[in-house]
């Protein structure tokens, strides 16, 4: 189990996202990580790594480039960006709290499995180090409402550390696309569902041969109460723990006793 902590303002955060160091969302996650703590940290990959996953980088090395002060950036994914920002550029002392994000787009429901966001959290987790995922859901056609997470984010990670929690565990959190002034809440929820990849685009490249193309059209449960879904689409911030341990303890005793 983590401790509670209350007091945030001597801890040592790591910062890291799936967009890549450039981007935008990032760069509010340092806002908001500053109000907290002097010691903010950010290693994050060089380019955007979307969709891809608790991925690892193994077949070639991986270069670090330091941006400025506190800031490097990575030629890899988030998995490789923080365990390198861990093991290596924060090795003489460890962060006390990893941050993740802020993504642009939400990683809710089936999300969370392909996500580079919530992967960045999930190897903090497992490297002994409590994280925190933050995406920022927008509607296509729209400018993602920055200032919603920036106005929330804090208050989140505060009331989250005040309570701490178990060591195979992650918070993903998504804020709504609604201004600051209109959320209507922050709701703890639980993993709903939708899926990507239900459209597929079918279509000739310029010399003729075919190709598929993965859309972006999901299949949604919108309405269903207690998940992260229902609560974002009807304004909340949506804080969901999501476990590490993938084992399904009550197969696991009906398979034990089949083999008696």
């Amino acid at each position: 189990m983590y401790p509670p902590v209350t007091d945030l303002s001597d801890i040592r955060i790591l910062i890291s996202n799936d967009d890549g160091i450039g981007a935008p969302g990032i760069k509010v996650l340092e806002k908001i990580a500053r109000l907290l703590s002097n010691d903010v940290w950010v290693v994050a990959p060089e380019t955007e790594q979307s969709a891809a996953g608790h991925s690892l980088t193994i077949r070639r090395p991986l270069r670090i480039r330091k941006v400025s002060r506190r800031r490097f950036a990575v030629d890899g994914t988030p998995t490789d960006a923080v365990l390198l920002g861990i093991n290596h550029v924060l090795k003489g002392r460890k962060p006390d709290l990893v941050l993740s994000g802020i993504n642009r787009g939400a990683n809710m429901g089936d999300d969370v499995t392909y996500s580079g966001t919530v992967a960045a959290a999930m190897e903090a987790t497992i490297l002994g180090v409590p994280s925190i995922a933050f995406s920022q859901f927008f509607h296509p056609g729209h400018v993602p409402r920055w200032s919603t997470a920036e106005n929330w984010g804090a208050e989140i990670i505060r009331r989250v550390c005040a309570v701490g929690w178990q060591r195979n565990v992650l918070i993903n959190v998504n804020f709504p696309d609604v201004p600051h002034t209109h959320v209507c809440g922050i709701e703890v929820t639980r993993q709903g569902k939708r899926k990507i990849g239900d459209e597929l685009l079918l279509r000739d490249d310029p010399r003729g041969e075919p190709y598929v193309w993965i859309g972006a059209q999901r299949a949604e449960e919108t309405s269903v109460p207690g998940t992260d879904i229902e609560a974002v689409l009807r304004g909340a911030v949506s804080v969901t723990p999501l476990c590490v341990d993938l084992t399904h303890h009550q197969t696991a005793q009906a398979l034990a006793q089949a083999w008696g």
